[in-house]
């Protein structure tokens, strides 16, 4: 998929390493969380832009369960997340995973469980709503476009469970706060991943 100097090049984080990274303090105050990391930074124009561009609009899916890979062997560098049981990916509502082809949480998802094993739940967590991009509004009204729009569909599958969250970008956190508030509420322990951290 890349070369070894294109790979090399990527702009790690190393957040999986150590706690109370930027990520984790995203949101403190906001989610109990076990454990959060981002793989690698955002920047624009950046060979991960490009990448990202490939994977989600181009329809790209190899890439995304590539870069997936590369979010496990991370992760299993890292004793803080060695204790997982389940892999959740963020929905996207039901249209617009229709329209996209699939969701990209979940391609991601598929690519970490092949180096974690562990399972992939897709069916626990839905979106009710349909909400505009996110892209152009500010952190408050990031949360309100959110706030309510995911609900639990199968609480048991992850009661007393240790789930990871996974999104692609992470900016403000405010979808993974208002999905992460409800894998909560069904008793779950919860920790996130993100391919990206856009600050």
């Amino acid at each position: 998929m890349l070369c070894l100097h294109c790979l090399s090049g990527l702009p790690q984080t190393y957040f999986h390493m150590h706690g109370n990274n930027p990520i984790e303090k995203l949101f403190w105050g906001r989610l109990p969380l076990a454990h959060a990391s981002a793989q690698y930074y955002f920047t624009k124009e950046s060979l991960v832009q490009r990448l990202m561009h490939q994977f989600k609009y181009k329809g790209n899916k190899e890439l995304g369960y590539f870069l997936g890979t590369l979010m496990g062997h991370q992760l299993i560098q890292s004793n803080r997340f060695s204790y997982l049981d389940a892999l959740v990916p963020l929905p996207l509502f039901p249209s617009k995973e229709k329209l996209r082809g699939f969701n990209q949480a979940a391609v991601l998802c598929e690519g970490i469980s092949h180096v974690l094993q562990k399972p992939v739940l897709r069916d626990v967590v839905r979106r009710t709503v349909y909400t505009e991009s996110q892209t152009k509004k500010n952190r408050l009204q990031r949360w309100q476009n959110m706030e309510g729009r995911f609900e639990v569909i199968n609480a048991e599958a992850i009661k007393g469970k240790h789930v990871l969250l996974v999104d692609d970008v992470v900016t403000t956190g405010a979808t993974l706060e208002a999905c992460g508030q409800m894998l909560l509420a069904a008793d779950a322990k919860l920790s996130i991943a993100a391919l990206c951290f856009s600050s």
